[in-house]
């Protein structure tokens, strides 16, 4: 990360100079020259050691010093750029790798950084402060990346149907499944269409494009002399004036986002959403970043490695826009014939409903009959819920934000009630995209004018982080947007989401005098993968580590979860499960039993707690079987390839159940 005064107003920037400093040294290393403090009003009061510890343990997570930026706290700069990597020489990849290390951003590098731009920019009324601009650097590994920094591979069992079986097997290889078919299938991408080739992903994004032209270039020769290949770069950049946050269809993005449990504050009224945005609900930490508690205690079966890191997709998403647009017009007639159309609709009004929102961000849903653009610092997601829609006459069944995030509105068939809003937070992603090419002219309504068309490539850079692949970016993609019968069971079926989804009829419903009907439209395609990867955004320990040359394969056990008749912890040469009759067992890996816990028959679960206790219980939560190790704050629970389960505190061995031949037993 790098801070420096900028020659040119910025669009990205931070108020003062020391913030910037402390930031740098809080990686460990690496300095930051001063600047002058913008004149934005009176400098705010330091805040009292002991409300800045009341903050911490609040809010830890924007803390946290030990992950990657970008994932809970986004870069959110005007001008990024990806750099595929591949690596040549495992030894210079390391070394390259702790070279980089003093310049990775940090969480709460981040956070304190946005939270500091976010105050400047109120008191300006809107207007973003100038004077100075920050550059922030991260990097994620792919599979082979892992297993070549190691020298070993990153996952001592891959059990089938798991984000580790995803991750391991690649993008290209889950690319059917995904829908990138046709022309989006791998043999046309401009990256990642082997498995094998990209190693490393490494993001640079900052306010000043010649600076950070100049960062890259720097980057490009270090990579150089470590002997490694940058197979693609991708360069991209918010779009200009007008257009500025908005994708390249004309809309508003990234506008949805998930609160964080112990990074965003919660609301003291409702408890479950972010102070200040009704309509964003509080998921918790574990979706996305491995090693916090999951929505219902889910283990992550995973390893030591990805402990505070996050599974990083990729995807360069080429858009049609001028195609997108033309579509309309045959779709908006046929809706006018059949009177499902206002009479003076226009094909904005269509595009809209396809989105779910109008171009400035104000969902279809609170204001059907014009667009209304929001106040600055509203939340115009507060009263978004979609259940008083379940047939979709506001917003079709169909649109990109129903089909990506149902909300309060999902009905597993015509006629039932609504699943409750937290049935789908295990689904979330938090998404970083940015776009990439110039964009097409525009009349002053916003609507595009295919004729300027000049053959540009233009489209998305599509960001997410989520801790598990298979249960939250996958099952969106493949169950969600790309299902044509989701929602289900309706008839005609809903469609695929024409925005992002692959060529679908798609049943516009809406009201009548007998009820309701349905027009069918036909969607085409228009938007194009031309790359992905699967990549993991590593914890900065972990990142140390792979630069000596280690990785701890060990399963780790998170505190605060809950394992359930079923649930198997593999390590490869062990296996740690709750089987169904309720007993906790260890197992070698032909399934024999080398432990259990003597409670078949009266054990539901096993919890291994927040002061280091693991135990077996039975309904109502009475313990059955513990591991006596309550008391310590530090434990750590692990399954470990060498043949063994064990909780430690530190370097202290609590309590170990082994082989035999291996010391055996319960300790």
């Amino acid at each position: 990360m790098e801070c420096s005064p900028s020659p040119h107003p910025a669009r990205r920037t931070v108020v003062r100079a020391g913030a910037c400093a402390a930031a740098a040294f809080a990686v460990g290393g690496g300095t930051a020259a001063a600047a002058p403090a913008v004149a934005a009003g009176p400098p705010a009061p330091a805040a009292a050691p002991e409300a800045v510890s009341r903050a911490a343990a609040e809010l830890p997570l924007r803390a946290d010093a030990s992950t990657q930026g970008d994932i809970l706290a986004g870069f959110r700069k005007d001008h990024a750029c990806l750099l595929f990597v591949h690596f040549r020489d495992a030894g210079q990849a390391r070394r390259w790798l702790g070279a980089l290390l003093p310049e990775l951003a940090t969480t709460d590098q981040v956070a304190r950084f946005n939270a500091e731009f976010s105050k400047a920019r109120r008191l300006r009324k809107g207007v973003d402060p100038t004077r100075m601009s920050v550059l922030w650097a991260g990097i994620s590994l792919t599979y082979p990346g892992l297993a070549l920094l190691a020298d070993k591979d990153p996952f001592p069992a891959v059990r089938a149907g798991s984000t580790a079986e995803a991750f391991a097997e690649g993008a290209a290889t889950r690319a059917e499944a995904l829908g990138d078919t046709g022309p989006s299938a791998p043999d046309g991408w401009l990256f990642g269409a082997s498995q094998d080739e990209v190693h490393a992903v490494l993001t640079l994004a900052g306010d000043d494009a010649r600076r950070l032209a100049e960062a890259v270039e720097r980057h490009e020769r270090a990579l150089d002399r470590a002997q490694a290949a940058v197979l693609f770069r991708q360069d991209a950049a918010t779009l200009p004036d007008a257009l500025r946050g908005h994708e390249h269809f004309g809309f508003l993005d990234a506008i949805s986002q998930p609160g964080v449990r112990g990074f965003d504050a919660p609301d003291p009224q409702s408890g479950t959403t972010v102070l200040g945005k009704p309509g964003t609900r509080l998921v918790p930490a574990g979706e996305f970043l491995v090693g916090h508690e999951k929505v219902g205690q889910r283990p992550a079966g995973l390893p030591v490695w990805a402990t505070g890191g996050s599974f990083h997709v990729v995807r360069r998403l080429a858009q049609d826009v001028a195609g997108w647009w033309d579509q309309l017009g045959e779709c908006l007639d046929r809706l006018k014939r059949s009177g499902a159309a206002p009479a003076d609709a226009d094909t904005r009004w269509l595009a809209s409903r396809m989105v779910g929102r109008w171009p400035g961000g104000a969902p279809v849903a609170t204001c059907p009959a014009a667009e209304r653009i929001p106040v600055p610092g509203e939340d115009i997601d507060g009263p978004l819920d979609f259940h008083d829609d379940p047939n979709g006459w506001t917003t079709p069944l169909f649109a990109h934000i129903r089909k990506s995030n149902p909300r309060a509105g999902l009905t597993l068939a015509p006629g039932r009630p609504p699943l409750p809003a937290g049935d789908v937070d295990a689904r979330r992603i938090i998404r970083r995209g940015i776009p990439f090419g110039p964009p097409l002219r525009r009349d002053a309504r916003g609507v595009v004018d295919g004729r300027s068309d000049d053959g540009s490539a233009r489209g998305l850079v599509f960001v997410s982080h989520q801790a598990d692949l298979v249960e939250q970016f996958e099952f969106i993609v493949k169950r969600w947007t790309n299902e044509r019968d989701f929602p289900p069971a309706r008839h005609p079926v809903t469609g695929c989401d024409p925005v992002i989804g692959p060529a679908s009829p798609a049943a516009f419903e809406s009201p009548s005098a007998d009820g309701g009907r349905a027009t069918t439209l036909a969607f085409q395609q228009f938007v194009r993968t031309e790359g992905a990867v699967y990549a993991f955004t590593p914890s900065v320990p972990a990142l140390r580590a792979l630069a000596a040359g280690k990785l701890d394969t060990a399963i780790e056990v998170h505190r605060g979860t809950v394992l359930r008749p079923g649930d198997v912890l593999d390590a490869g040469a062990v296996r740690l499960l709750l089987d169904t009759d309720g007993d906790l067992v260890l197992q070698d890996d032909q399934e024999r039993a080398l432990w259990t816990s003597g409670t078949t028959g009266k054990g539901v679960d096993a919890y291994f707690s927040a002061d280091g206790e693991l135990r077996v219980r039975a309904a109502g939560g009475r313990t059955v079987w513990s591991s006596g190790t309550a008391g310590h704050e530090d434990a750590r629970l692990l399954v470990r390839p060498s043949g063994d389960a064990v909780i430690l505190a530190g370097d202290r061995r609590l309590w170990r159940v082994a082989a035999p031949g291996r010391g055996g037993g319960a300790r």
